[in-house]
């Protein structure tokens, strides 16, 4: 048999492979490189593969360590742990509350404005979803909303972490795609392409932000005129008012000037994201200790959690180190270049077909570990295809948002699942997430139609 064949059908036995072993229970990291190097021993068996070419781990290790853009990775986590820990969202949402709470749905509006601020603070969508549920969730219920919508909007907003910057996904799709995008234009004889920066990211995923979060209010005061009954007011004591703009300032501009410092100086080419990221961390600190919420058991506790979130990040990406090692080497990457490049609908056929993978695999497998293995081996081809860098990184994000949305297995559904009451059924949590996995489909619909809202910003900006 011809050796080539032999080593894309171990390519592909080996990606299915690893999703088999995976759903099985087995931890990400450790399946990875494990399944990866059975493989490569099979293939030295075949002939189609030279263990040799493992020795190029040690150097993609060392790289990944003194990458200076994924170093904005641990900062920003720091940066959200310690907001996390300084109660702002508890302080926002209380505000909030009593703001819109003459309005029907505006405990609702509240819930959707302050998961965009956190995301916009944390970038971390677990800790956003846990925190608004164990907050929010027993306010909504006591103040007579529908469970299921209560629930549909806490998901929602908590997953927009994923696609508002400073999202660390994003971090790690930029330096990806940046370095895809360089090998793809130099293989077509451009050797001076033009540079794909986290930056850039940043900027295009700042509007498709905005419009899921105009998406979500829309559908929160169109509810509040269908079915009143199930969003109502929350009226506030005529004692409460009293200062409340003045609450309102204190609740809202500490955070607010912190992310307007980060984000501005990244979106206004001051700082690179890791410089911003270090401010981040700083000035998260400095608000903690400004509301008495910084002692040394909080620094110690909020050093140990972004440790262990960095670390189970950045262990899957060693482990799909050496799959994307074995993989390549043994031809998948020609084996998906001639699976997507025979897609119907040419180049937007053959990336309807990745979203789709990607979608499917977001039931299954965390946003790091789909990023990490699926991207390497698609994102080629798809630039190849001249699918722009920027509108497929934000595309992807807004599409692995989605598929964290789904029922059953959506995992923001499980985060609140561990926080709700009992009161609460799972199913009354997937049928609240179904109205807004709509609208996430309805955005991913107006991204593919519109790629300019995507594209526009980083071309004005940088």
């Amino acid at each position: 048999m011809d050796p080539v064949l032999i080593g894309e059908i171990l390519a592909g036995l080996m990606f299915f492979g690893v999703i088999g072993m995976l759903l099985l229970g087995f931890p990400v990291a450790f399946t990875l490189a494990g399944t990866s190097i059975i493989f490569a021993w099979i293939g030295l068996q075949f002939g189609v593969f030279d263990m040799s070419n493992l020795r190029a781990l040690a150097g993609r290790y060392t790289g990944y360590m003194i990458n200076e853009v994924l170093v904005a990775v641990p900062l920003f986590i720091f940066m959200g742990v310690m907001l996390e820990r300084s109660k702002i969202a508890e302080q926002l949402l209380s505000t909030m509350g009593k703001l819109f709470g003459n309005m029907r749905g505006g405990l609702g509006i509240s819930v959707i404005l302050v998961g965009a601020l956190l995301a916009a603070s944390t970038g971390v969508v677990g800790a956003t979803v846990v925190t608004m549920g164990l907050i929010s969730l027993p306010a909504m219920l006591r103040a007579g909303y529908d469970p299921k919508l209560a629930c549909g909007t806490i998901c929602a907003s908590g997953t927009l972490g994923q696609i508002i910057p400073p999202s660390t996904v994003l971090i790690f799709m930029g330096d990806m795609i940046s370095g895809m995008h360089s090998q793809v234009q130099m293989s077509l004889g451009n050797f001076a392409p033009q540079t794909v920066s986290v930056g850039d990211l940043f900027a295009g995923a700042l509007l498709p932000g905005f419009l899921l979060v105009g998406l979500y209010l829309a559908y929160i005061v169109l509810m509040s005129f269908l079915r009143p009954e199930s969003c109502p007011a929350t009226p506030v004591p005529e004692d409460e008012k009293r200062g409340l703009w003045k609450e309102v300032l204190v609740a809202f501009f500490p955070p607010l000037i912190l992310i307007f410092a980060v984000l501005g100086s990244i979106l206004g080419g001051i700082a690179t994201p890791t410089e911003a990221a270090s401010v981040g961390a700083v000035g998260a600190t400095i608000l903690a200790a400004l509301r008495w919420r910084l002692s040394r058991a909080v620094l110690v506790d909020v050093a140990r959690r972004t440790a262990v979130i960095t670390s189970m990040i950045f262990i899957i990406l060693f482990g799909a180190s050496v799959f994307a090692i074995v993989f390549r080497q043994m031809g998948g990457d020609n084996l998906v270049r001639e699976f997507l490049t025979s897609m119907p609908g040419g180049a937007m056929g053959a990336m309807i077909t990745v979203m789709i993978i990607m979608f499917v695999l977001g039931f299954i497998l965390d946003t790091f570990e789909i990023i990490f293995i699926v991207l390497p081996i698609t994102a080629p081809t798809l630039l190849l295809l001249g699918i722009d860098p920027v509108w497929l990184g934000v595309m992807i994000g807004v599409n692995l948002q989605t598929s964290f949305l789904t029922p059953p297995f959506g995992f923001s559904l499980f985060y609140l699942r561990g926080v709700a009451p009992n009161s609460v059924t799972t199913m009354m949590i997937y049928r609240g997430a179904v109205p807004f996995v709509g609208l996430q489909i309805l955005a991913i619909a107006i991204l593919f139609i519109f790629p300019g809202i995507v594209t526009w910003l980083p071309s004005v900006l940088f």
